[in-house]
């Protein structure tokens, strides 16, 4: 295979635009790890006082994800997050009012291998959220596993990552005052074992918890979709029924996180690596769906819902597909 080296005369904003890459893939594939890591190394070193203290601290703190977390702003802010979004480059795009005196759920899709949309959209600020939106304060849902790793926990809690369960969802869409998003990245770690180039088919057709979610809660469901966040990514083949789909499938039942054998580009040159491709990613953001407050919906007003969602979803992509590389033949699916 030839090699194809990145140039020597590359300018210096493209190669921060990459570090700032780099060190995102890392910290969502391996600093969680690392931190467990450093954590329990350091008990047996001379510096072991460091995570008896932290240990004691994550005991006190340790409902803090579960009720919305602690955000900081400066990290929100930094300039580090916007060299990562002109890196492909991503956009939000606002096609809708939003009330900040409502609660809302934001439906994301798809998941793609990284979910980098969502991440940069409600994560940072280097898409503008807090401008497009005004008074509004946005959560995304990620695997609770994750907010129990020390150290990393705390990085994540300060973009706004909040754990992905019931209890979590429920505080965040009763506060009072309104105003805050929760993003639920719909599809899940599954469909990420099916995130490539060109694929339109979402894992949506018998999610309906998030469409409970709203009914109890009585909050606007408002569908997202992401152009081009399936084509950062090319993955290896695996076909439902070939051995590497049922290999992934049992490690994602067992660990509840999925593991796509993926590859791109690396940081030197553009032949192989992890390294995400430089391609465009426009997030848009669709109109809110109301959602009467029942307690208790039946299965009939759960699927009636639920239609309307996909119904708004498909429009959402049709109106905009054009605009964002999709050819005029290319049409949502689900399973």
């Amino acid at each position: 295979m030839k090699i194809e080296f990145a140039p020597l005369a590359t300018p210096l904003r493209r190669r921060l635009q990459t570090a700032s890459v780099v060190q995102w893939v890392f910290s969502f594939l391996g600093l969680g790890l690392c931190c467990i890591a450093i954590f329990a190394g350091l008990l047996f070193t001379r510096f072991w006082m460091i995570s008896v203290l932290y240990g004691a601290w994550w005991a006190w703190d340790w409902d803090t994800p579960s009720k919305g977390g602690r955000r900081v702003h400066f990290i929100r802010n930094s300039v580090v997050w916007r060299y990562l979004k002109d890196y492909f480059p991503i956009t939000l795009v606002k096609t809708a009012e939003l009330d900040p005196a409502k609660n809302y759920i934001f439906g994301f899709h798809p998941h793609g291998v990284l979910a980098t949309g969502a991440f940069v959209s409600f994560c940072t600020e280097a898409t503008g959220f807090s401008k497009l939106f005004p008074r509004m304060t946005p959560y995304l849902m990620m695997l609770s596993l994750w907010f129990r790793a020390p150290f990393f926990r705390d990085y994540l809690m300060s973009g706004g990552l909040v754990p992905s369960d019931k209890e979590t969802a429920s505080y965040i869409l009763k506060k009072p005052g309104g105003g805050n998003v929760l993003t639920i990245i719909v599809g899940g770690a599954q469909e990420a074992l099916d995130a490539r180039p060109g694929a339109l088919t979402l894992l949506l057709e018998n999610r309906k918890g998030f469409v409970r979610l709203a009914i109890r809660h009585g909050v606007a469901l408002v569908p997202v979709f992401s152009f081009g966040e399936n084509e950062l990514y090319d993955q290896v083949e695996n076909p439902k029924g070939s051995w590497l789909r049922w290999i992934q499938e049992r490690l994602q039942k067992v660990m509840g996180i999925s593991l796509p054998v993926m590859h791109a580009r690396g940081i030197f040159q553009y032949s192989f690596g992890l390294i995400p491709y430089r391609r465009p990613i426009y997030t848009v953001v669709g109109k809110p769906i109301p959602v009467e407050k029942k307690h208790n919906p039946s299965e009939e007003e759960v699927d009636e819902i639920h239609r309307i969602y996909l119904e708004e979803l498909c429009k959402l992509f049709e109106e905009h597909k054009l605009k964002y590389n999709v050819s005029e033949n290319k049409h949502l699916s689900f399973r």
